[in-house]
């Protein structure tokens, strides 16, 4: 699965350095600068009112896209981990065996879509690649490693839980930015970062379940401690590959592909060293549908991807932040409503806390941007003008 970057800090890079806001292909536009305007979509001139009649059908598009795929995803990751199947030799309990083919088969499908859009957008899968494909193993491990915590842990903590816990990430993520990069952090995120712990602690303290002993708890809250580092890892590294090879040649797929094909060689290899293999098959024979959940999460995962890549294109990642923001807080409530986890008023608060918070931050950015994208209109309509007159 793919690692989504969300509630990111705004980074500063030095106490004089110029305020950004992400452009939609990737560069930055700094709020003292005039930059040529062009569509995210494409390299013609910008024109305010074609690009103001398409917007909103690629809004659309985007956002339900992400959440019909992220919330299916969800949805199959927790029905596959959590439902008691008939039972197997290999599997008593009836749940299913291998956390680590889900991650597989996810992988699986992300490496096809990325291959075919390479070799479109490229020519070639490997030999026009700037980046070596080995500078995109310590993400891949740490990738992998998240993702396959993601499906274990729903065996010892809710998907709620969960989904509330990962929120909590922005703190290793400002860690892992200080010291792979000595990026600064204004003390307002720090206020923000505080903020999403203690709404996550109140809703994991008023959320436990009274069926569920200490130990399992400790084993839940082990496994998501080491989500979020790994997973606050992977997106640093991935940026470091971008600044020291350029992202003007590392596109999305070729960041999609080099993970994933260590991402497949890293799950082969933990499915074959644990002897799962033959166990998942068995368990297909005697549960088919489960296989079934497998390529349905496969799918969803892989159009997700699509979906996170066109988004951040065509609106940048301020936009996307707040739209998966959104798919977080209804993948809470769909599970709530199928699986029937019980959560109390106390436990409501703190999902409030970091919900709000994370809106505020996504808020925040997006205002920023709508004042830098006034400006550049502004700048079109100005050179337009003084085009009209030289003419």
């Amino acid at each position: 699965m793919p690692s989504h970057r969300q509630a990111q800090p705004l980074m500063i890079e030095g106490k004089n350095s110029d305020l950004s806001v992400p452009n939609g292909d990737g560069s930055l536009i700094k709020q003292n600068e005039s930059p040529i305007i062009n569509t995210p979509a494409s390299n013609q001139p910008y024109n305010p009112e074609s690009f103001a009649r398409r917007r909103p059908i690629r809004f659309l598009f985007c956002f339900t896209g992400l959440q019909l795929s992220y919330l299916t995803w969800g949805y199959m990751q927790e029905l596959i981990m959590t439902t008691t199947f008939t039972p197997t030799a290999s599997a008593p309990d009836g749940r299913f065996p291998s956390a680590a083919f889900c991650v597989f088969s996810n992988r699986f499908l992300a490496i096809i879509v990325a291959v075919i859009a390479v070799k479109i957008r490229h020519g070639a899968v490997l030999a026009n690649n700037v980046a070596p494909l080995v500078a995109f193993a310590p993400c891949a491990l740490s990738n992998t490693m998240s993702s396959w915590i993601q499906y274990a842990s729903l065996r010892y903590v809710s998907f709620p839980v969960q989904t509330v816990f990962k929120s909590s990430k922005i703190i290793p993520v400002m860690v892992m930015g200080k010291v792979l990069k000595g990026t600064g952090y204004p003390i307002s995120q720090y206020v923000e970062a505080f903020l999403i712990t203690v709404g996550v602690a109140i809703f994991s303290i008023f959320s436990k379940s009274s069926d569920r002993d200490n130990i399992t708890d400790m084993i839940g809250l082990l496994f998501m401690c080491m989500y979020i580092c790994f997973d606050s890892f992977t997106s640093q590294w991935q940026d470091t590959i971008y600044v020291k090879y350029g992202r003007a040649n590392v596109d999305p797929f070729q960041m999609m592909l080099g993970v994933n094909s260590w991402a497949i060689l890293i799950t082969t290899s933990g499915l074959i060293i644990n002897g799962d293999i033959p166990k998942i098959i068995e368990f297909f024979k005697v549960n088919p549908i489960v296989l079934n959940y497998n390529i349905i999460s496969a799918i969803s995962s892989a159009s997700g991807q699509l979906f996170i890549y066109n988004t951040i294109k065509e609106f940048g990642p301020i936009v996307f932040t707040v739209i998966m923001t959104t798919r977080q807080m209804l993948s809470i409530c769909v599970s709530f409503l199928i699986f029937q986890h019980p959560v109390s008023v106390k436990a409501l608060c703190g999902v409030l806390i970091v919900f709000g918070v994370l809106f505020y931050q996504g808020l925040r950015g997006l205002f920023s941007w709508t004042i830098i994208e006034c400006r550049l209109r502004r700048f079109s309509d100005e050179r337009s003008g003084a085009g009209g007159v030289m003419a």
